[in-house]
């Protein structure tokens, strides 16, 4: 599986707009290495006002771009032409060449579902070298290791996600445990659970697990 989430610094954490929905509001920069954005989230950073001068890089095909973008920011775009892979999938490759691992990815989310769907995908593909984190309005969604600990997640929604098997899951601190259950994305799902104390822990021998953290349940 990819690298734990613990004892990330800072410099090696990237920030990672891609084109689905616009988030309402912007971390602080100042807690990431690096960050860029897809040519499609472009657009709507900078109708939001969000600091384009902080980006390090574009990425894209830029079809849509006017020659005044082209001409403030050309230094920033990296031209990545090839249309038998994805934006986000390109963008997740500079990222890894440059040697980071952990990624907070913004706009992975909403509009056409095949792109939401597409997204994971590519994320699934990407998990044994880095570490991809999804946040929208709604909820905080990733990849699993087999041994994961969930901390400050009290009366949070918890999804668990098999994909597309996940074998002898086992929780600690949900509404409603787990004890070496089988999963799959054509049976049983484990969505819509709740944790019911401040951490949670959950095992698995096989497979993968997408997990959503979402909002305070009640």
């Amino acid at each position: 599986m990819s690298p734990k989430n613990t004892g990330i610094r800072m410099k090696d954490k990237v920030l990672l707009f891609i084109n689905g929905d616009a988030p309402k509001s912007f971390p602080n920069p100042e807690n990431y290495g690096l960050i860029a954005c897809t040519d499609g989230a472009f657009h709507y950073l900078k109708n939001m006002g969000f600091s384009l001068d902080k980006l390090d890089f574009i990425s894209g095909d830029f079809d849509s771009h006017s020659g005044s973008d082209e001409n403030m920011y050309q230094d920033k775009f990296i031209h990545t032409p090839d249309q038998e892979r994805t934006d986000f999938y390109k963008a997740l490759e500079i990222i890894a060449g440059k040697g980071f691992h952990n990624v907070d990815v913004l706009g992975g989310s909403g509009g056409e579902q095949d792109h939401f769907l597409g997204n994971l995908t590519v994320a699934f593909g990407f998990k044994d070298q880095l570490n991809i984190k999804f946040y929208d309005e709604f909820s905080t969604y990733y990849f699993i290791s087999q041994q994961t600990v969930l901390k400050d997640v009290n009366n949070k929604m918890i999804s668990l996600y098999p994909f597309p098997i996940a074998e002898n899951i086992t929780t600690k601190g949900l509404n409603w445990e787990l004890k070496n259950e089988n999963a799959s994305i054509t049976g049983n799902l484990l969505t819509r659970n709740f944790a019911v104390e401040n951490d949670v822990s959950i095992t698995y021998e096989k497979g993968d697990l997408l997990i959503f953290i979402g909002k305070k349940y009640l």
